[in-house]
């Protein structure tokens, strides 16, 4: 991130980019909905909104990176459901991505940029 972006992001944000920022970390729900919406969601906010605020398009970028992170841990546990220790990790792996996204909308509606811990940062 270049320094003029990472100054924006430091600044506080206006209430609109905080709005849309908390929409994109909760966005990773729609995951409990319908297959890969947790995905979707995430891509879709920072998509159609990354250009109003450096608020923004940082916390839409991390949403999107952890929800890509949580899909690759999940299928890892899929996988290794065939030697029952999947079974165990996969609410491991549910309830860590509940308990992170309430936070970092938290943190969003607090005008503040969240890193997840554990996050494959794939996008940048």
């Amino acid at each position: 991130m270049t320094e003029d972006i990472q100054q924006q992001v430091e600044t506080t944000p206006d209430p609109e980019a905080r709005k849309w920022a908390l929409v994109a970390h909760l966005s990773g729900f729609l995951g409990f909905i319908f297959p890969f919406g947790s995905l979707i969601g995430p891509l879709v906010v920072w998509q159609l909104k990354k250009d109003q605020a450096p608020f923004i398009d940082d916390q839409g970028k991390e949403a999107l990176n952890f929800q890509i992170s949580v899909a690759l841990a999940a299928l890892l546990c899929v996988l290794l459901m065939v030697i029952v220790i999947g079974m165990l990790l996969i609410w491991v792996v549910i309830i860590g991505a509940v308990v992170l996204m309430i936070i970092a909308a938290i943190k969003a509606k607090e005008g503040q940029a969240y890193r997840y811990p554990f996050c494959w940062r794939i996008i940048k």
